[in-house]
């Protein structure tokens, strides 16, 4: 494991880090706090020290189940949760300083820490990052011990860069994948002059890049891939990147192409991730042990050559970029 600056936190993280949002299983399949414990521990002993979770995700089941392994090891782990979904209809009205206080001493309580390493705003509407008083309310939350730090997890480009205004917030995460680029541009630049750590979100496309879809691979019912291709229930760009399904299978295609014998593109499309300097670690989900060895195999892989990160970005330019790259 390699081992990266989580921006002004001054975490020393580790670069493949782990998302939590289905470590209880399969996205709607129920909760299973013993493949939640299997996960969260495999990744531990292979050195992740940094877990992302929300107090969204089965409905504070996660954010219990990482709370409890992280008591139970050793070693530093660095917990990340996040707040603000819970708030419904989930609109800018709903955001007030009283209620978020009330989500991170909850927080609190189902992790059973004493204090959470990093709290992030939940894709909170574009209104709220206009608000002072919300940020402000994380110096007193951090004045009273509760929270080290204050990130936000964003949806669009802008957000991110109205967000690294406030001197409190020290870290962004966002979508960054082969499929969604646009965030390397100005956003990049601008947190790197500011030392804020990027956590990279989403970084297989909902599992497009790792290669093993087709036309005819089917999704539960429950299952986001299924609901919400085109925002149903969510931002649709937290679905496939936002690209039609049938584009990024072609585009996947070309990928193949370009690594001939290559089953598993997982670890490929996140070494090019990690080209960046600037990513301070991404955060692939996991609903099996496997996934978690499979992320963490990007070290088995051979390194990348700019050529071959040339070809992949000709992929990008060509098939995806006219269809979203401006959306977010």
């Amino acid at each position: 494991m390699n081992y990266r600056k989580l921006g002004k936190t001054n975490f020393n993280i580790s670069e493949i880090s782990l998302g939590t949002w289905q470590v209880g299983g399969k996205w709607g399949s129920g909760f299973d706090d013993k493949t939640a414990d299997e996960l969260l521990n495999t990744a531990i002993d292979n050195g992740v020290n940094f877990i992302d979770t929300a107090d969204v995700y089965e409905n504070g089941l996660s954010e219990t189940a990482v709370g409890r392994v992280v008591r139970s090891r050793s070693e530093r782990i660095f917990v990340a949760t996040k707040c603000g979904r819970q708030i419904n209809p989930h609109v800018n009205e709903g955001y007030s300083p009283k209620v978020l206080q009330k989500f991170v001493e909850d927080s609190l309580k189902r992790t059973g820490l004493e204090t959470l390493d990093l709290i992030q705003l939940h894709c909170p509407p574009t209104e709220v990052y206009y608000r002072p008083e919300i940020f402000e309310l994380f110096d007193r939350l951090k004045e009273q011990g509760k929270i080290l730090n204050l990130g936000v997890s964003v949806e669009k480009v802008e957000e991110a860069l109205k967000a690294i205004e406030y001197d409190n917030v020290t870290t962004v995460q966002i979508i960054f994948n082969l499929f969604r680029q646009r965030p390397s541009g100005l956003f990049f630049s601008e947190a790197k002059k500011k030392d804020i750590g990027i956590i990279a979100r989403v970084p297989l496309a909902s599992g497009l890049l790792t290669g093993t879809f087709s036309k005819n691979t089917t999704f539960e019912p429950q299952d986001h891939r299924n609901f919400n291709r085109n925002g149903e229930a969510f931002d649709k760009g937290e679905t496939f990147s936002g690209i039609d399904y049938d584009l990024g299978l072609k585009a996947v295609e070309r990928l193949k192409a370009l690594f001939p014998g290559s089953e598993n593109l997982a670890p490929i499309a996140l070494q090019w991730i990690l080209s960046f300097n600037e990513i301070s670690c991404i955060i692939p989900g996991a609903s099996k042990v496997n996934h978690v060895l499979s992320n963490l195999s990007v070290y088995d892989a051979p390194k990348l050559s700019n050529e071959q990160i040339s070809e992949m970005n000709k992929i990008y330019d060509e098939l995806i970029k006219p269809a979203v790259h401006q959306l977010w």
